[in-house]
């Protein structure tokens, strides 16, 4: 199920019509009250996907965000924020606080569907090899999606934990930006390489102590551990 969050009924209508067209389930909302409701009703057995306007009337988009990944139920649903042209600051806000992606204003049918897409193929739970991946005090457990840093159990976003499976995998390679954002994000993401930067930012607070052991190399990217 899509959830589109916008006030503008017009561009709801568009966003709406073209992921019904894609194939996607939807539900339109004008704003985060609407919103609650909706995912109050919803199966949480079915993938889920927030399309989030910021401009919104009464609590703005930013702090909805704020509220999801704050929440057990919502925190790991995937998140699309939808930005002004001129908004990189709330962009760059947005993805402190845990949005998985975002799309800027005017934007194509086409990106839209490809970014829903992209981010609803790489939210799918991975198939591992291993049940239970750990280093450096990290425990990783693939079946459950499930960290623990320091034996403390950390609440991450999708990105957010491919990114820090990537990292672990690959302990002490040195991962560039450009190929995080391919396997992480994939090779259609549009966005900037400081959206990783972003998202190890985050990364590194929720992990507390354990996130030292992503280290950054200077002018290339990060790598995990020694």
């Amino acid at each position: 199920m899509i959830f589109v969050v916008e006030d503008d009924f017009d561009i709801r209508e568009m966003e709406c019509y073209a992921l019904k067209s894609s194939g996607f389930d939807v539900c339109p909302c004008v704003d985060g009250a609407e919103l609650d409701a909706a995912l109050q009703g919803c199966n949480d057995d079915t993938q889920h996907l927030v399309l989030l306007d910021i401009m919104l009337p009464g609590e703005d988009g930013l702090s909805i965000l704020r509220r999801l990944r704050a929440a057990e139920r919502t925190a790991a649903i995937p998140i699309i924020l939808v930005t002004a042209k001129t908004g990189e600051i709330d962009k760059v806000r947005g993805l402190d606080l845990g949005a998985d992606d975002y799309i800027t204003k005017p934007f194509g049918i086409l990106e839209l569907v490809s970014r829903v897409r992209a981010l609803l193929r790489r939210s799918t739970p991975r198939s591992e090899t291993h049940d239970i991946i750990a280093a450096e005090g990290i425990v990783i457990d693939c079946d459950k999606r499930q960290v623990k840093a320091d034996g403390r159990v950390v609440e991450l976003t999708f990105k957010e934990y491919e990114l820090l499976c990537c990292l672990v995998e690959n302990k002490g390679a040195v991962m560039s930006r450009e190929k995080l954002i391919n396997i992480v994000w994939g090779y259609d993401f549009a966005g900037e390489t400081r959206t990783v930067d972003m998202h190890i930012k985050t990364l590194r607070q929720k992990l507390g102590e354990s996130g030292r052991h992503i280290i950054t190399v200077r002018n290339v990217g990060y790598r995990f551990g020694k």
